[in-house]
């Protein structure tokens, strides 16, 4: 079986829920703490890609950053992207990433479809 990489943050519950789900099915995961590591615009480029989704669509939305920035009005989807660089709280989990494909794990049983 292939191993999953989970964009995971330990304090958010859907995340913590998530990896849970993952490691009771017995799959190998690698946990990626995506706010304490450094994210390239191709990184969140190619996140984009395996998701098939649009900046926005990856986004906290309801986060305190994103209404300071006024990223509502933000239609450019490299400024989207350069947000989620600069602020990584902005980026939607827990992701997972298994062979060049990608879901948000919203719900978190959602993370099960690629298992």
């Amino acid at each position: 079986m292939a191993k999953l990489t989970i964009w995971h943050n330990p304090r958010c519950s859907k995340s913590r829920e998530a990896l849970k789900l993952l490691e009771e099915k017995g799959v190998e995961v690698e946990v990626f703490k995506y706010l304490d590591e450094e994210i390239t615009k191709e990184d969140i480029k190619n996140l984009l890609k395996m998701i098939g989704a649009s900046a926005r669509d990856i986004m906290r939305t309801k986060e305190t950053i994103y209404k300071e920035l006024g990223l509502k009005e933000v239609e450019d989807e490299e400024k989207l992207i350069e947000a989620m660089v600069e602020h990584h709280k902005l980026i939607e989990r827990p992701i997972v990433i298994k062979e060049g494909k990608a879901i948000i794990g919203r719900p978190p049983t959602k993370v099960l479809e690629l298992v």
